[in-house]
């Protein structure tokens, strides 16, 4: 576009683009170049002009037979965060919503996977569909493969708070489990009900009781060992 001084090919000849799509039974993602990079310029006319266009291409494409999803944006005050979900459900008729965190803070480099993650919370409570994984090397660097495995993690659990905020069907059986679990001391039940097994075994340290009751956060003064004591 910048060398020719031309428009976007997909969009310029989007017609020709949903041909294809429906032929091969294709997914469109329809991207939001206009995001937010800060929280500055987060819902500004740019980002809402261009959600405005991206509805009208998930429109089209709906009447064409191709299944589309939305990009949303990246970086969005806390408190901007629900409306931003409903205001493209609106303008795009449903279609499935796909964030960028969305970040609500810019001054967390280094730890972008968990200002993702409050965002994303937030945002899949509200009704995005997709949330997409940051990683602490976020506005840094290339990620590792570490940093990628931590940025997943953190979108996962995002994504299961916003699932239980939401009230779905089976997303509080894993925590009653873990509930469960830690009442009886069932420390391999914790590790399995876990969204990270491998860091729970690595952090994990049990009591010195001979019962190996309670880990070393409270000790003998672990609530539930001490509930046992009083009803023995």
């Amino acid at each position: 576009m910048a060398c020719n001084d031309k428009e976007n090919p997909l969009y310029e000849q989007y017609d020709r683009l949903l041909d294809i799509a429906r032929k091969y039974e294709m997914v469109l993602s329809l991207g939001d170049g206009l995001r937010p990079g800060c929280l500055a310029d987060a819902t500004d006319r740019g980002q809402l002009q261009e959600l405005i266009i991206l509805g009208e291409l998930a429109k089209r494409a709906k009447d064409r037979g191709v299944q589309v999803m939305i990009e949303g944006p990246g970086h969005v005050p806390l408190k901007d965060i629900e409306s931003n979900i409903l205001l493209q459900k609106r303008i795009c008729a449903g279609a499935p919503f796909y964030v960028l965190g969305p970040l609500p803070t810019d001054i967390a480099p280094g730890y972008d996977h968990l200002t993702s993650a409050i965002g994303g919370a937030i945002a899949g409570a509200a009704g995005a569909d997709y949330l997409c994984y940051v990683t602490p090397a976020e506005h840094l660097r290339l990620p590792t493969l570490a940093d990628v495995r931590e940025g997943v993690i953190a979108s996962k659990i995002a994504a299961h708070i916003a699932d239980l905020a939401k009230g779905l069907p089976g997303a509080m059986d894993r925590d009653r489990r873990m509930a469960t679990y830690r009442k009886e001391f069932n420390w391999q039940g914790q590790v399995e009900a876990a969204i990270d097994p491998e860091r729970v075994v690595a952090l994990l340290e049990k009591s010195a009781s001979a019962a190996e009751e309670g880990c070393t956060m409270c000790g003998d003064l672990c609530a539930i060992k001490v509930g046992k004591m009083k009803r023995a």
